[in-house]
Protein backbone atom coordinates (compact mmCIF):
# COMPACT_ATOMS: atom_id res chain seq x y z
CA UNK A 1 0.00 0.00 0.00
CA UNK A 2 1.25 3.45 -0.57
CA UNK A 3 0.17 5.41 2.28
CA UNK A 4 1.04 4.29 6.03
CA UNK A 5 -0.42 5.73 9.50
CA UNK A 6 1.01 9.38 10.14
CA UNK A 7 1.13 10.06 6.41
CA UNK A 8 0.21 13.51 5.18
CA UNK A 9 -2.42 13.11 2.54
CA UNK A 10 -4.56 14.78 -0.02
CA UNK A 11 -7.73 13.86 -0.75
CA UNK A 12 -8.43 13.19 -4.87
CA UNK A 13 -12.22 12.62 -5.41
CA UNK A 14 -15.16 12.52 -3.47
CA UNK A 15 -17.34 14.89 -0.80
CA UNK A 16 -13.80 16.24 0.79
CA UNK A 17 -11.80 16.55 -2.47
CA UNK A 18 -9.39 19.19 -1.77
CA UNK A 19 -9.00 18.62 1.73
CA UNK A 20 -5.26 17.26 3.37
CA UNK A 21 -4.91 15.17 6.50
CA UNK A 22 -3.06 12.80 8.59
CA UNK A 23 -3.93 8.94 8.19
CA UNK A 24 -5.03 7.70 11.37
CA UNK A 25 -5.61 4.17 10.80
CA UNK A 26 -5.03 1.90 8.03
CA UNK A 27 -6.84 -0.96 7.10
CA UNK A 28 -4.62 -3.41 4.79
CA UNK A 29 -7.35 -6.01 4.33
CA UNK A 30 -10.04 -3.75 3.08
CA UNK A 31 -7.73 -1.00 1.15
CA UNK A 32 -9.18 1.59 3.24
CA UNK A 33 -8.06 4.40 5.71
CA UNK A 34 -8.94 6.89 8.27
CA UNK A 35 -7.60 10.47 7.82
CA UNK A 36 -8.07 13.00 10.09
CA UNK A 37 -10.84 15.81 9.38
CA UNK A 38 -12.07 13.74 6.60
CA UNK A 39 -15.28 11.93 5.53
CA UNK A 40 -17.35 13.12 8.47
CA UNK A 41 -20.38 10.71 10.14
CA UNK A 42 -22.84 11.25 12.39
CA UNK A 43 -23.21 8.52 14.50
CA UNK A 44 -25.61 8.41 17.57
CA UNK A 45 -24.85 7.28 20.54
CA UNK A 46 -26.06 5.81 23.29
CA UNK A 47 -25.39 7.16 26.94
CA UNK A 48 -22.41 5.06 28.58
CA UNK A 49 -19.11 5.74 30.96
CA UNK A 50 -16.84 7.71 28.25
CA UNK A 51 -20.17 9.74 27.26
CA UNK A 52 -22.53 9.92 29.73
CA UNK A 53 -24.59 12.31 28.02
CA UNK A 54 -25.38 10.25 24.43
CA UNK A 55 -26.22 12.05 21.47
CA UNK A 56 -24.71 12.54 18.18
CA UNK A 57 -21.07 12.44 17.59
CA UNK A 58 -19.08 13.14 14.88
CA UNK A 59 -16.69 10.49 13.70
CA UNK A 60 -14.21 9.74 10.99
CA UNK A 61 -15.26 6.69 8.30
CA UNK A 62 -12.77 5.39 6.91
CA UNK A 63 -12.29 5.97 2.53
CA UNK A 64 -10.85 3.58 -0.20
CA UNK A 65 -6.91 4.21 -0.58
CA UNK A 66 -7.26 5.18 -4.26
CA UNK A 67 -8.95 8.60 -3.16
CA UNK A 68 -5.99 9.56 -1.60
CA UNK A 69 -2.43 10.59 -2.57
CA UNK A 70 0.36 11.48 -0.58
CA UNK A 71 2.06 14.72 0.09
CA UNK A 72 5.11 15.56 -1.32
CA UNK A 73 7.65 17.04 1.62
CA UNK A 74 9.58 19.01 -1.19
CA UNK A 75 7.02 20.96 -3.11
CA UNK A 76 3.94 20.11 -0.42
CA UNK A 77 1.90 19.09 -3.47
CA UNK A 78 0.54 15.64 -4.41
CA UNK A 79 2.48 12.90 -5.74
CA UNK A 80 3.21 9.29 -6.49
CA UNK A 81 5.07 6.37 -4.83
CA UNK A 82 7.87 5.09 -6.18
CA UNK A 83 9.70 2.49 -4.02
CA UNK A 84 13.88 2.38 -3.96
CA UNK A 85 16.48 0.16 -1.66
CA UNK A 86 18.89 1.62 0.00
CA UNK A 87 21.08 -0.08 2.75
CA UNK A 88 19.20 -3.61 2.15
CA UNK A 89 16.19 -1.36 3.19
CA UNK A 90 13.08 -0.79 0.68
CA UNK A 91 11.87 3.32 1.52
CA UNK A 92 9.23 4.99 -0.56
CA UNK A 93 9.89 7.95 -2.69
CA UNK A 94 8.49 10.78 -4.18
CA UNK A 95 8.03 10.92 -8.05
CA UNK A 96 8.15 14.45 -8.30
CA UNK A 97 10.89 15.31 -6.34
CA UNK A 98 12.48 12.10 -5.82
CA UNK A 99 12.36 12.87 -1.74
CA UNK A 100 12.04 9.99 0.98
CA UNK A 101 8.47 9.86 1.94
CA UNK A 102 10.05 6.97 5.22
CA UNK A 103 10.97 9.33 8.19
Amino acid sequence: MHVKKGDKVKVLTGKDKGKQGTVLEVFHKEDRLIVEGVNLVHKHAKPSQENPQGGILNVEASIHVSNVLPIDPKSGEPTRVGYEIKDGKKIRIAKKSGAPLDK
